[in-house]
């Protein structure tokens, strides 16, 4: 098995930018179970699919995609601001079968080089980041240009009636609730605004069978930094 060095997340970090530690204890739980029982597992098989070189993701969570990277993959540094679930992500590490290196950090300033990254993932992160632009931006700027990022985001969604609940609760409990989500975002917008050029994508609902709840709604697909005329480099 690859060497990896998952130690910079374990420990305590002065300051960490997000503390919800009620909530990402619930989330580690449900989290597991949803790997079987809603399906998810199949999911992120085919969110990281043919996959190399370097990767970051942004918002590892407790690293459940960890033991779903191919084996081109050289490296994962998986980036995640929370306390408990970086501590989550590191015993998953060192059980992934690719290199993984846990980073304490959040998206909005990747404790990262520019243009370092052969692959951005993007996992059920973009409705909790505080800046959506700002968290998007960082990504593209750590993305080698022609990168791609790899997404599957829960957002806006189901006809009028979904959709007004979910601003709903979002306006009231439901950040205070769940760590910070938000139900009425766009994530697939949002990657074109922030200047990615958007490839095949597809939209899905977990759970696949049962009622559509406010959180079911989502994105899988790929995205790309432009090779040329990037607007972070002007190149």
């Amino acid at each position: 098995m690859p060497l990896r060095s998952a130690g910079s997340g374990s420990g305590t970090v002065a300051g960490d930018p997000v503390r919800h530690p009620l909530f990402a204890r619930c989330y580690a739980r449900a989290s597991v179970a949803a790997e079987t029982r809603l399906g998810m597992g199949r999911v992120r098989e085919r969110l990281l699919a043919g996959l190399s070189g370097r990767v970051i993701e942004i918002g590892a969570g407790n690293g459940l995609n960890f033991a779903h990277y191919p084996g081109t993959v050289a490296e994962v540094v998986a980036i995640e601001p929370e306390r408990l679930l970086r501590q989550r992500a590191v015993e998953a590490a060192l059980r992934a079968e690719v290199p993984v290196d846990v980073v304490p950090g959040c998206a909005e300033a990747l404790p990262v080089k520019s243009e370092a990254f052969d692959a951005v993932v993007l996992s059920l992160v973009l409705c909790s980041v505080r800046d959506l632009p700002r968290a998007l931006g960082e990504a593209r700027r750590v993305l080698r240009p022609g990168g791609q990022v790899r997404f599957l985001e829960h957002g806006r969604g189901g006809g009028r009636a979904m959709i007004l609940a979910q601003r709903a609760l979002d306006r009231t409990l439901w950040p205070v609730l769940s760590g910070g989500c938000h139900l009425s975002r766009d994530p697939v917008g949002a990657l074109r605004d922030a200047g990615f050029t958007l490839g095949p994508y597809r939209s899905l609902l977990l759970p696949e069978k049962g009622p559509a709840l406010p959180t079911s709604y989502c994105a899988l697909g790929t995205a790309w930094r432009p090779e040329t005329g990037d607007p972070v480099t002007g190149r």
